[in-house]
């Protein structure tokens, strides 16, 4: 049985990213769980989670790029961008045209400077945004670069009964991108508000959706919940360069190797193709950022 390793959840909507944790910590009988980026409440899909010795490659899965579906409502606007704050205003948006839609759109494509949601795990003066805006107060967060890549409509939707637009769009994104403001800044470019009514996560990095279990699907299987065996992870989520048994005796304690001019980072695997460090070259020298092999 694995015990080091990635699990891709797909989280159901209404438990926080740390229920997810707590759970896989039940299920794999052990302490040394973390997650890979949050996901919001309300959000489904794919959630990273590491086990053992795989969260050391938590950091590099919070770096990667996401790919999301989502639904944006305009003609309303929440206190959190989304579906689970309170209406804060409504706007008719019957008049507002598919054209001007979607080029409201295409200006959030490319690098952007992007405010977060004040209602996000952000810290201001070395407490979350949401808790002090919770707290009544007026939060305001600075603009980040972030880089939309992709930003497709699916559709728009015209409900007969409410004077509201519904629009499904796919997006792929840098990390740190929140697809909560990109319905915020919708609705107020249009002038009607907006907010997200559905998110789902369909991709981390090169892992999607097809790799990922339900919890009750783990529930099943516990306690052999790693989907992604730490070698496999590391193979789908960095470069890949094979040691010879001398490089993995110098690797496994630490020492540098010679450069081969791979980009970094990459994984570094023994002969055997067991997964030895994370490595990137610099100054001449190929050095380990992180050590994944017993010495």
């Amino acid at each position: 049985m694995n015990t080091d390793g990635l699990i891709v959840v797909d989280k159901p909507a209404g438990m926080t990213s740390h229920d997810v944790v707590a759970r896989i910590r039940r299920l794999a009988k052990t302490r040394r769980v973390g997650h890979g980026g949050t996901l919001d409440p309300m959000a489904t899909g794919v959630l990273i989670i590491g086990v053992n010795r795989a969260t050391r490659l938590l950091t590099y899965v919070i770096g990667s790029g996401k790919s999301y579906a989502a639904t944006i409502r305009l003609g309303e606007a929440t206190v959190t961008d989304d579906a689970e704050g309170d209406v804060t205003a409504t706007a008719p948006a019957g008049h507002v045209t598919d054209e001007a839609i979607r080029a409201g759109l295409a200006v959030q494509t490319g690098e952007i400077d992007q405010v977060p949601s004040a209602v996000s795990a952000i810290k201001i003066n070395g407490e979350r945004a949401y808790k002090r805006v919770r707290e009544g107060e007026t939060v305001e967060i600075p603009a980040r670069r972030v880089t939309i890549h992709r930003l497709d409509v699916l559709a728009i939707r015209r409900p007969a009964d409410r004077d509201v637009i519904d629009v499904d769009i796919d997006v792929s994104c840098s990390s740190g991108t929140y697809i909560r403001a990109i319905a915020r800044d919708l609705g107020a470019a249009l002038g009607v508000g907006g907010h997200l009514t559905a998110l789902r996560r369909t991709a981390v990095g090169g892992i999607t959706l097809d790799a990922a279990s339900t919890l009750a699907e783990l529930e099943e299987r516990a306690p052999d919940v790693i989907g992604l065996p730490l070698a496999e992870a590391a193979r789908r989520s960095f470069p890949q360069r094979i040691a010879t048994e001398d490089e993995t005796k110098v690797l496994r304690h630490g020492g540098p190797l010679a450069p081969v001019g791979i980009d970094g980072p990459y994984a570094v695997f023994d002969p055997s193709g067991d997964v030895l460090a994370i490595v990137s070259e610099r100054e001449g020298r190929a050095r380990a950022e992180i050590v994944l092999a017993p010495a």
